[in-house]
């Protein structure tokens, strides 16, 4: 027989060496010269053995010196000082074998041929006295390679003694077979399992299993079934070495369905197996197939090991029965508890999250055991903290692991940092590097992972830079996180640049790499950017998933590309992308922004079909949409079904209310929320402040804002002083909102001074107003609003010289009014009216309708505000410029086309002017109509002439 291998050169059988041919390499001292030359030729057969060149040699024979006919070979051992000696020694045992225990010398010849670098020889005293030296093979191995030796080599010698006739039983095949395995050596596995099938080995169990194991690691786990299939004797090892090999493979469907074969043929698996398949469960939270094991377990009597009870705790929790896990641990006999299963029972109680009510006992319970906690005890306890949000608690764990003695692990500082993140003590985590860095962690992927990120969130990306850098082992989630943070930077340049880096070095990018672009790209703005990158997932061969699309559609909302939103889900459902939580509530947000109340309700009867429509962020997501598509009713009863109310969801509710002008209904929430014993945010008050502005409650707004500091240490932001502002000035305490911003501890935006301004246009404060309008000249010179509302002031006191001058103005600086439109929709049409672009296609029914309605709330006594025209002409064409706004065109379609009774909405990207406002009034008294129309800043609900914010806008 001859054997190929990939990696080496040819040699065929007529140049085999003889027998006791030696290594040529070597024959001094092993310190010096002693390896095998490890770089030769590619070749597709035969292995080579030593050098050819050494002299020809009779079969096997040593000169050996006179010994005594006791002799005891030990006693020179300590005179060999060259291998010739060695030789000589080893010679006189052969030729006087009386006395003489092999099995002993064979392990002491051994040695000392090593010893010497003569790794030919040694090998050869191992396999001629193979048969009582093949329980050693495991520390033949390590030996030979702790001395320098090739494993290839074996099979070399093998290779040589086999062709010289050399009988081998099935035990010598099996260890060849593990040498190759450990080689990952196909080809000349491939030729063993020739070899010893002509020899009539094919029914040799063990052989078998061995070959199993090669073929799984080597080849292919099908190839692997194939040999079991095959094995006419299939005993209960080679039933347990099939099964577990399916698990390595992680093809967990054949393993579970091999298992019950097993079963079927009363083949009875080994503890080490049931352990393996408990695990896998747990992974693949296959709690069915899990409690089969456990009756299993129960029915061989196999409980009473302490590995299996603690492999079946870990499954009941990973599997969130913690309840069966706590029940199996407490059914332990005291005395088989060992700390792994006090680890197990403590990871449960993380996983359940109920591990800050627990810790103490256990830790009571163990000492009582007489066991302490180790530091995989604490580890757990850590990443309990962390799963459940307790991150105070993961630092002070930290700390207690610290004062117990422990030197903390890759795992401790791990869940350290992802405390730290989430809390913002940058400081501390600076202190944990350093700790990482004379630790030597910074060799640990996860440590280093976890530290990248850390800065990466702290927007430290230059030293995120240097750590990732710096690390010495890197996996492709450290490149993730880096390139993560250079695309949510905006940083696409640096972030492709690593991209390519990370394939250069041979690191694949994964799903995760490609996600990160996408989402970065679309926080940014940058939508087809990110569909690029989508493409190019697809033809790097993956699939993008629902994170990939997610980040898509969240991207497209975020940056006010609604309607580009909604295209991209469709295109995911035409790839069959199932949605997840995330990706309900990115597309409801891409409904509330335009007030899509139609494309709302499909969503909400899409989630109730998922199944999620009760998650608490789907449920917050469908107060803000249907709060913003006017339906406030419809946003109570989806709030009040809610059991547990999270802080999220009382200001969502609260803003819904606020935006709606209803201002006593945020503060009873509010109220409400207080008794749940629930603590406001800065958000809360921003909802409450924005209440208090739209519904004129000035000695309440005051009350709330002073609350923020003094009842809730709240820090007012720029939002709360923008709120009191509105407030103030709307309210026609213009001078009081002066003074307010002149002591304001924060410099005043542009904001600021927008609400000061749009405050002295309602009550035409000139003085004032031309205060605010310098500052946001300044501020925002290209901000075309801003010279509108200063022109609307100075037209309606006739003061035609400064409208003309800030229209100069506006040329000179190149400062151009975006599009004003304001739409609404019958049925699933959406129908816009728009300053540009094409008309309407119904203009002239449109205006036919207007002119009619007009003449009938003139009756009403409708006089037209010609204030709202900045324009210099005579009052009539004033009020045909009056006719042609947005506002009024969509309100007259809406009332043509609605019928039943169902209001009419309309949604304007500016702010209604008063004209406007007032004929909405007339209109829902003429026509007994609903009108809901969502301006730039608020709702006004308009119903039987009069509209919900008491003009309070």
């Amino acid at each position: 027989m001859t054997f190929c291998n990939f990696s080496k050169h040819p040699i065929f059988m007529d140049n085999l060496s003889p027998l006791h041919h030696l290594n040529p390499y070597s024959h001094q001292n092993p310190k010096r010269n002693h390896m095998l030359p490890k770089s030769l030729p590619p070749s597709s057969i035969s292995l080579p053995i030593p050098d050819t060149h050494s002299p020809p040699s009779s079969p096997i024979q040593f000169s050996p010196p006179k010994v005594s006919p006791f002799f005891h070979p030990f006693d020179e051992f300590n005179e060999l000082t060259t291998l010739n000696s060695v030789k000589e020694m080893h010679a006189q045992m052969v030729k006087n074998p009386k006395n003489v225990n092999f099995t002993t010398i064979d392990g002491t010849m051994m040695r000392n041929y090593l010893e010497f670098g003569d790794f030919v020889s040694a090998i050869k005293v191992f396999f001629v006295g193979f048969a009582r030296n093949y329980l050693l093979y495991n520390s033949f191995v390590e030996e030979f390679e702790s001395f320098g030796g090739d494993p290839f080599e074996i099979l070399v010698v093998f290779n040589e003694l086999h062709s010289k006739g050399v009988e081998f039983d099935s035990k010598a095949f099996t260890f060849i077979l593990k040498i190759c395995m450990a080689l990952k050596d196909l080809c000349v596995g491939l030729e063993i399992h020739a070899c010893f099938i002509k020899k009539g080995f094919h029914d040799d169990v063990h052989l078998n299993c061995a070959l199993i194991n090669f073929y799984e690691k080597c080849w292919s786990i099908d190839k692997a079934n194939q040999v079991f299939y095959e094995t006419p004797n299939q005993e209960d090892f080679l039933w347990n070495t099939i099964v577990m090999a399916n698990l390595r493979s992680e093809k967990w469907k054949n393993a579970l369905e091999l298992f019950g074969n097993m079963q079927r043929v009363s083949a009875k698996a080994t503890p080490g197996l049931i352990v393996k398949m408990l695990q896998a469960c747990g992974k693949l939270r296959a709690l069915d197939e899990g409690k089969q094991l456990h009756g299993y377990a129960l029915r061989f009597g196999l409980v009473s090991n302490t590995r299996v009870c603690n492999s079946i705790i870990s499954m009941y929790s990973r599997n969130k029965r913690f309840k069966l896990a706590k029940s199996v641990f407490d059914s332990m006999e005291v005395c088989n508890r060992n700390l792994s299963s006090w680890n197990s029972i403590i990871s449960s109680y993380t996983v359940d999250g109920c591990l800050s009510d627990a810790f103490d006992i256990i830790v009571k319970e163990m000492e009582c055991s007489g066991i302490k906690p180790d530091i995989i005890t604490w580890n757990s306890v850590m990443l309990g903290y962390v799963l459940q949000g307790s991150f105070e608690m993961v630092l002070t764990s930290f700390r207690s692991l610290c004062n117990a003695g422990f030197k903390p692990d890759s795992c401790s500082v791990t869940s350290a940092l992802k405390a730290i993140i989430e809390l913002g003590f940058f400081k501390l985590g600076k202190e944990i590097h350093g700790y990482i860095m004379k630790s030597n962690l910074n060799c640990d992927v996860y440590a280093c992972t976890t530290l990248v990120d850390m800065y990466v969130k702290n927007d430290c990306l230059e030293k995120a830079h240097a750590v990732f850098r710096h690390a010495k082992n890197k996996n492709v989630c450290t490149w993730n996180s880096l390139i993560s943070g250079y695309s949510y930077k905006g940083l696409f340049g640096d972030a492709e640049k690593l991209l390519n880096q990370m394939e250069e070095e041979g690191i694949k990018p994964d799903l995760v790499t490609w996600n990160c672009l996408v989402s970065g790209y679309s926080m940014g703005g940058r939508i087809e950017e990110a569909l690029a990158v989508m493409n190019q997932i697809k033809s790097s061969g993956i699939t993008p998933d629902v994170v990939s699309w997610t980040a898509l559609i969240s991207g497209c909302s975020q940056n006010g590309k609604y309607t580009d939103a909604l295209k991209v889900f469709s295109q995911s459902q035409a790839e069959n992308v199932k949605p997840n939580l995330t990706t309900i509530c990115s597309l409801l947000c891409a409904c509330a922004g335009p007030s899509l109340l139609k494309k709302g309700e499909e969503i909400h009867c899409f989630s109730m079909k998922l199944g999620i429509v009760d998650d608490i962020y789907v449920a917050t997501a469908l107060i803000d949409m249907y709060s913003k598509a006017g339906k406030l009713e419809v946003a109570h009863n989806v709030f009040s079904k809610i059991q547990e109310k999270t802080l999220p969801c009382w200001n969502c509710m609260m803003m819904g209310y606020a935006i709606h002008g209803h201002g006593e209904e945020v503060m009873i929430l509010y109220d409400k929320m207080r008794d749940k014993r629930i603590r406001p945010d800065a958000i809360t008050f921003t909802a409450l402040l924005s209440g208090c502005k739209n519904s004129g409650l000035v000695d309440e707004g005051w009350k709330y804002f002073d609350s923020m500091q003094e009842d809730y240490n709240i820090i007012p932001t720029i939002e709360h002083y923008c709120c009191m502002v509105d407030l103030l000035g709307k309210a026609g305490f213009l001078d009081e909102a002066s003074d307010f911003i002149k002591t304001m501890p924060i410099k005043p935006d542009a904001s600021i001074w927008g609400a000061l301004l749009t405050s002295c246009r309602i009550h035409k404060n000139i003085k004032l107003a031309e205060v605010a309008a310098e500052k946001l000249f300044k501020m925002e010179p290209k901000n075309s609003a801003n010279y509108v509302l200063m022109m609307n002031l100075y037209s309606s006191l006739n003061q035609w010289d400064d409208v003309e001058r800030l229209k100069r103005s506006m040329i000179t600086l190149a400062v151009k009014s975006p599009p004003v439109w304001s739409w609404t929709q019958v049925n699933q049409s959406i129908h816009v009216f728009s300053t540009y672009g094409k008309p309407h296609p119904e203009e002239g029914e449109i205006y036919f309708e207007l002119y009619r309605l007009i003449s009938e709330i003139r009756n009403l006594g409708y006089v037209a505000d010609l204030n709202c025209v900045c324009q210099n002409i005579d009052d009539n064409e004033k009020e045909k410029v009056l006719l042609s706004h947005t506002e009024k065109l969509a309100m007259v379609y809406g009332v043509m086309k609605m019928k039943g009774g169902s209001p009419i909405r309309v949604v304007k990207n500016t702010r209604i002017c008063r004209d406007c406002h007032t004929v909405a009034k007339y209109i829902s008294l003429a026509r007994n109509c609903e009108i809901l129309l969502r301006d730039y800043g608020r709702f006004h609900h308009f119903k039987d002439g009069k509209c919900a914010c008491n003009d309070c806008w």
